[in-house]
């Protein structure tokens, strides 16, 4: 089956990443981080931007140990 979705990539205020359909609205919480493409292209972009995947409030939190 092919996809002929255009996708974009959402980031929250935890820095959590997810694909979304770009003619769909941005949910409340998520804002586009800025890429639009392919389903491919974007997982691509989030497994290279996003490295850890703990929420930014843990990761707060065990830094400040």
């Amino acid at each position: 089956m092919k996809d002929d979705i255009t996708y974009q990539v959402l980031v929250n205020d935890e820095g959590q990443y997810s694909l979304w359909p770009a003619s769909h609205e941005v949910p409340a919480g998520w804002r586009p981080d800025g890429m639009t493409g392919t389903k491919d292209e974007c997982s691509a972009h989030v497994d290279e931007v996003w490295t850890d995947m703990r929420p930014r409030s843990l990761r707060e939190q065990m830094s400040g140990q």
